[in-house]
């Protein structure tokens, strides 16, 4: 989204590919995001593969240290939450931090989100009770279609308490669309806290709850309730990605800063505390490394919508990392039942646990997962990013089944023999 103040270069001749990755703040379009979406994504996938490869790592199993980066699956939920708030944030950064329609906004959020969450509900309890279900996880009944149905996994979920509402999950990595889900309620808070007060005010208030939540968390029920089921640590995360997206209407000398430097700075604490105190604390305090990943994620998102560095824009841009952040919510919401079936039912047992088991897993789930999402994403995902209501959707198909029913017959006569 350009800022009047940096407008890009022409886009005649080698200067191309510059100017491209110059429109990063063009109106509509962040250049990057989908390549990061799409990367985060396919690390998730990663990491479930690198569970099975070695399970009940880092206790039992150990990886090796090539591998071992792998464990921290809740980086890639880190950055989808940090840019959710970023990108929700961007059109009401340019509006003096107001929603031009409150219901807009709420019907968009809806429109985008449930029907592929709903279809990918679908599968997955298809694969669970028709294919192979996780082994020595509750099988998911029919509360779990009530509780996943209605995204409030995350406090009645198998595993965070008992009760008539406890129900077994039909996919493991649903628990934080339930999250987001939750935060889409709170965006409208927040943007009230920054008109009254400021947007660096308003992280410091969300961090100061979370963090008073942490401390005092594990020593009060309901506080320590609220730890577990609810994961406030991502609301810190949203918050950071909306302080972000002020820099689409930053003055010049704010978007000139040296944003990359400053991610990379502050994320040389968050890989140390990872390194030093390893990887089975790593998982206990999950908590707490996400907050401290918190501005390492907000800088690298300021940086790329200032088009800086632009290597890594133009190859968050390029083809692959760009296909991959089209079908991305397709990719995370499907590949988990596929992972289970793969490795439980044809690889587990049969190969080498450890580095062969990933290595072949990696061979077979990458390009089945990806091609699955991305199919899945033509039916129950894209059209409802380009189609508002249901009226556009109607219209759309209705135009498409009209072309299909008047060339249909003239293609099959031109493939008559003798024609």
């Amino acid at each position: 989204m350009t800022d009047v103040s940096e407008r890009p270069p022409p886009t005649t001749g080698s200067a191309a590919p510059a100017a491209r990755a110059m429109a990063a703040t063009r109106p509509g379009r962040v250049v990057g995001l989908d390549g990061i979406r799409g990367l985060a994504a396919l690390f998730v996938v990663l990491n479930h593969i690198f569970e099975r490869a070695w399970p009940g790592y880092p206790g039992a199993n150990h990886a090796p240290f090539w591998a071992a980066w792998m464990i921290y699956g809740r980086g890639a939920v880190v950055v989808f939450i940090a840019l959710s708030g970023f990108s929700l944030g961007l059109g009401p950064a340019r509006s003096g931090w107001r929603f031009k329609s409150l219901a807009t906004y709420a019907h968009r959020r809806a429109w985008r989100i449930l029907p592929p969450y709903w279809a990918a509900l679908g599968f997955s309890l298809v694969m669970t009770w028709y294919v192979l279900a996780q082994p020595g996880w509750p099988v998911a009944n029919g509360k779990s279609v009530a509780v996943y149905g209605f995204l409030v996994e995350d406090a009645f979920a198998q595993g965070h308490h008992g009760g008539f509402w406890s129900a077994g999950s039909p996919n493991r990595a649903f628990w934080s669309i339930a999250i987001e889900a939750q935060l889409y309620f709170l965006l409208p808070l927040l943007l009230l806290l920054v008109r009254r007060v400021s947007a660096r005010a308003m992280v410091g208030m969300v961090a100061a709850i979370v963090v008073t939540i942490g401390l005092l968390g594990p020593h009060v029920p309901l506080m320590n309730s609220a730890l577990v089921k609810f994961t406030p640590d991502l609301a810190v995360l949203f918050a950071v990605g909306l302080l972000g997206a002020g820099i689409v209407t930053a003055d010049e000398r704010t978007r000139s800063r040296p944003w990359a430097g400053y991610a990379l700075a502050a994320a040389v604490p968050a890989i140390a505390l990872m390194v030093v105190k390893g990887a089975t604390w790593s998982n206990l305090n999950l908590f707490w490394l996400d907050l401290a990943w918190a501005p390492a994620v907000g800088c690298f998102l300021a940086a790329v919508a200032t088009s800086r560095p632009r290597p890594v824009v133009r190859f968050l841009d390029s083809r692959l990392p760009r296909s991959l952040g089209s079908c991305s919510y397709s990719l995370y919401l499907t590949h988990m039942p596929i992972v289970i079936a793969v490795s439980y039912g044809l690889i587990l047992g049969r190969v080498a646990t450890g580095t062969p088991t990933f290595f072949v897993l990696a061979a077979i789930l990458l390009p089945v997962t990806v091609c699955f999402a991305r199919l899945f994403a033509v039916v129950f995902e894209l059209p409802f990013q380009r189609h508002r209501g249901w009226i556009a959707l109607r219209q759309a198909m209705s135009a498409r089944l009209w072309r299909l029913r008047r060339t249909g017959p003239a293609v099959y006569r031109h493939a008559l023999p003798g024609r």
